[in-house]
């Protein structure tokens, strides 16, 4: 994505953050009100779409590889394949709303997840089944990107608890296809393919929710009308910003790709960690979901609390002291403690809602949350690749998790340096 908008005129650029829309001035009509509710319900359905594609293959991936005859280096590129689609695709999320208007984007992905849900089960071989889960994974890529940017053009005011309502639905659909997929599989029949199919449905809801609202040309969610004044329309409104010239910009990038980092760690490593410590499998999977779970409440608490916060710091620091501990408690007594790590890896992960609203905050203007959202998503899930791969190397060639631990506790050190600098009183275009 080029960093480079397209030539506006001087006097354009200086009267939009200072121009309000015939829609902004004028006052809130009861189709208006009736439309901010459905976007309010199509954000959160959307939110509960952005994680079942990807845990509840996890879930079921030992059935899929003898399903399909998948190797086993196959089967590692699979789980390496949702950060990558998410950096290559959120990039081109940018270009799409100014063209199509954010709404419309965010509808075209749900689309796509839904499309490729539906059709991977029925995938006759890997190469097939990769396409049908990159379908689903692109829709998730440029909705990942667009959601922040939906909330600041459309509820400026209530950045934090709109953000912490979806970050919280987010947070929901993750564990809730982590949990129900394999008791689901089993009330189907037992067969991986209805297990995975079942997921298309709630992908289903989310598309018939966004359609009433990219029908409507004057509805926000297409990014015209109440949002044409902050730079969320259709006609590259959005103010010239070199993105890669803002400290912030590259600290929240930094800060997002270390918190991924650690998130994708937990998810593939946690329950393996206790149960080299002698913890039943059972119970390390119920352990992992409860790390999980911790992200539905304070998904919800975090972004508010951040937002009434000029600099969101404090915020930081606690949530990596968090992860330190667990960490440190999983080297020392990982069984006996096993409860406790657990929850504060759980809170520790809560970085990505908190991530999500620093986003928001750090620009003025929504075309500058589009590039901004894109930058810091793209360039994080990119970070975030190596890993999970990584600690399962060290693992392997160390024999234990001694040094696996000490890599993960030493990332929460510059996680927390990147943060406190993402979290000043700034914005990207006082650097741009």
């Amino acid at each position: 994505m080029s960093d480079e908008p397209q030539t506006q005129t001087p006097t354009r650029t200086r009267a939009l953050p200072t121009t309000p829309s015939p829609a902004e001035a004028a006052p809130p009509r009861a189709g208006t009100v009736w439309l901010t509710r459905l976007l309010v319900v199509g954000l959160v359905l959307a939110a509960l779409n952005l994680r079942p594609a990807i845990t509840s293959l996890g879930a079921l991936l030992e059935e899929v590889r003898t399903g399909l005859h998948m190797s086993g280096g196959v089967a590692g590129v699979l789980t390496s394949v949702p950060p990558l689609c998410f950096a290559v695709f959120g990039i081109t999320a940018p270009r799409l709303a100014r063209r199509f208007g954010p709404g419309a984007v965010v509808f075209a992905g749900m689309v796509a997840i839904t499309a490729g849900l539906a059709l991977r089960p029925f995938a006759g071989g890997t190469v097939a089944f990769l396409a049908a889960s990159a379908l689903a994974l692109m829709g998730i890529a440029v909705s990942n990107v667009l959601m922040p940017v939906i909330v600041k053009g459309y509820f400026p005011d209530r950045v934090g608890t709109m953000t912490g309502l979806y970050s919280m639905a987010l947070a929901l659909g993750t564990s809730l296809a982590a949990a129900a997929t394999v008791p689901v599989t089993g009330a189907l029949g037992g067969g991986w393919r209805a297990g995975l199919a079942v997921w298309a449905v709630l992908g289903a809801f989310a598309v018939v929710a966004w359609l009433p609202l990219v029908r409507r040309r004057g509805a926000s969610a297409t990014g015209t009308g109440a949002a044409a004044g902050t730079g969320l329309g259709t006609g590259g409104e959005a103010p010239a910003l070199r993105i890669t010239r803002s400290r912030t910009a590259w600290a929240l990038a930094c800060f997002f790709g270390l918190q991924a980092t650690g998130a994708y760690i937990t998810m593939g490593w946690m329950p393996q960690i206790f149960r080299d410590a002698g913890v039943s499998a059972g119970t390390a999977g119920v352990l992992l979901a409860v790390t999980m779970v911790m992200g539905v409440p304070l998904a919800f608490v975090i972004p508010r609390l951040a937002t009434r916060m000029k600099n969101q710091g404090p915020i930081v620091v606690a949530l990596g002291l968090c992860g330190l501990t667990g960490y440190a408690g999983l080297h020392f007594a990982p069984a006996a403690g096993a409860w406790a790590w657990a929850l504060l890896l759980g809170v520790s992960n809560c970085a990505f809602p908190l991530a999500l609203t620093m986003i928001g905050m750090r620009s003025r203007t929504g075309g500058g949350v589009v590039r901004l959202s894109a930058f810091a998503q793209s360039v994080g899930y990119l970070i975030s690749i190596p890993g999970p791969t990584l600690v399962g190397t060290l693992y392997e060639h160390s024999g234990g998790w001694g040094t696996p631990l000490a890599l993960m506790a030493g990332l929460m050190v510059p996680q927390m340096i990147v943060g406190i600098v993402a979290g000043r009183d700034r914005t990207i275009e006082d650097e741009t």
